[in-house]
């Protein structure tokens, strides 16, 4: 690999910019904006906001998608799901799952559910 080609995802790597143009493009994708330029600068300066603590991360999902995703995965409908299935469900959103610590056994709530989504999303957005 040429040493211009090995700086350039050097680069790529070191400032996260894959991670934060598939976020980007979800996003436009999920909403359609009419204007989809207005938009993205738009999503920029609440991530900015964000960062200082002066507004909230722009999320892909709402709270009814949030619901409806555990709902999915709790086809028994028994108001709880395995952390296997969690960890699925963050890796599909695309964040991350290395830090979480769950015992095989423990019954994932809604509630647990919907925080931890919350969590990971503010942790992912937080390393721009």
């Amino acid at each position: 690999m040429a040493a211009g080609e090995e700086q350039s995802r050097e680069y790529l790597r070191r400032h996260r910019l894959p991670e934060l143009l598939h976020r980007l493009g979800a996003l436009l994708l999920f909403h359609r904006p009419e204007r989809p330029r207005e938009f993205l600068i738009q999503v920029l300066e609440r991530v900015k906001a964000g960062r200082r603590g002066e507004g909230e991360y722009p999320f892909l999902m709402d709270e009814a998608n949030v619901d409806a995703m555990f709902s999915l995965l709790d086809v028994l409908g028994q108001g709880c799901i395995r952390p296997a299935q969690y960890r699925e469900a963050l890796k599909t959103l695309g964040l991350s799952t290395e830090d979480l610590e769950l015992e095989d056994d423990a019954e994932i709530t809604l509630d647990v559910f919907k925080e931890g989504i919350k969590k990971k999303m503010l942790e992912s957005w937080s390393v721009y």
